[in-house]
């Protein structure tokens, strides 16, 4: 059960039978119109068990009244223990465990044991001709396709366009690259860049995860398409914080080859703000292009 927007990662994935979407049927989610449609979707499957990753109070209602017998969420609040909710906590937390071990504690709850978080996005035999058709496309004569992506939802630190840029226009002094913007909604700054790929400019999800599935590798910071990219089994060049919030260790990409690129020590004690959100690689002993160049290039040798 997820929204629309993200329903494109689950497509033609063979360990699932169906999705219910929980912002399809018109009604403002939460209206009582919304919670009595969704209930009478939810009832008519008699399910027996649910998960719930990213609990709510409104959706733990909709899961009880749906009729669910055994639902498990994550924390143990109030509206949780009156409608007798089963929960895994944090009470225990180890910082730089992987979010999705701490995910995968809800399967483990119902007597699932595996440390398998080996992430994957299933691709048609009609997508995967459409994936090897845009890269021909991409490579030509080039032998690689970088993808760049530059923007990210602000939670962990990341460059300013400028830098992107500067990466960018080095990268294109290679004649054997091709340079690719994988954003949906390209920062000013990179816009009309010639000899440049914009594929993904007002695509789906799903047209998306198409053209990062014909890249070679992709550069970025810690977001959304990094975990799609390593999902695909496409080579990452991440750019992270050391900070235990924003650690690799916690929310690196996983099951594809990748490269994390950090600071040097002691950077965070004497130039960084201290805010992952206002961070952006700045200033000495921080990430450039040249240093992100650098490691791009060595990763490409020891890939080979």
């Amino acid at each position: 059960m997820l929204r629309n927007y993200t329903r494109g990662v689950y497509i033609n994935n063979p360990y699932i039978d169906k999705v219910i979407l929980i912002d399809d049927n018109g009604y403002a989610p939460g209206s009582l119109k919304w919670f009595l449609e969704k209930r009478s979707e939810i009832r008519h499957e008699r399910f027996t068990h649910s998960l719930t990753l990213l609990p709510t109070e409104r959706l733990n209602y909709l899961l009880f009244f749906s009729g669910i017998p055994y639902r498990v969420g994550v924390g143990h609040k109030f509206y949780q223990f009156i409608t007798m909710t089963k929960y895994v906590n944090r009470k225990k937390y180890i910082p730089l465990r992987h979010e999705a071990d701490y995910c995968m504690d809800l399967a483990r709850k119902i007597g699932i044991e595996t440390a398998d978080l080996t992430t994957e996005i299933f691709l048609s035999a009609e997508e995967l001709e459409k994936v090897n058709k845009i890269r021909s496309g991409l490579l030509s004569d080039r032998k690689y396709s970088i993808g760049i992506h530059a923007t990210s939802g602000n939670s962990a630190p990341n460059w300013k366009p400028e830098e992107y840029r500067d990466l960018i226009m080095k990268l294109k002094r290679n004649s054997s690259i091709q340079v690719v913007v994988t954003d949906n909604v390209v920062p000013l700054g990179l816009a009309w860049i010639e000899d440049v790929v914009y594929p993904n400019k007002g695509a789906s999800l799903r047209e998306s995860i198409i053209n990062i599935a014909a890249l070679n590798l992709l550069i970025s910071a810690s977001t959304g398409p990094m975990h799609l990219a390593a999902a695909l089994k496409v080579k990452t060049l991440s750019m992270f914080c050391p900070l235990t919030a924003c650690s690799p260790k916690l929310w690196g990409p996983i099951g594809n080859e990748n490269g994390i690129i950090m600071p040097e020590e002691g950077y965070c004690g004497s130039v960084c703000p201290g805010d992952p959100k206002k961070c952006v690689f700045e200033g000495v002993g921080g990430i450039d292009a040249g240093k992100v160049l650098d490691h791009l290039y060595v990763f490409l040798r020891e890939s080979e």
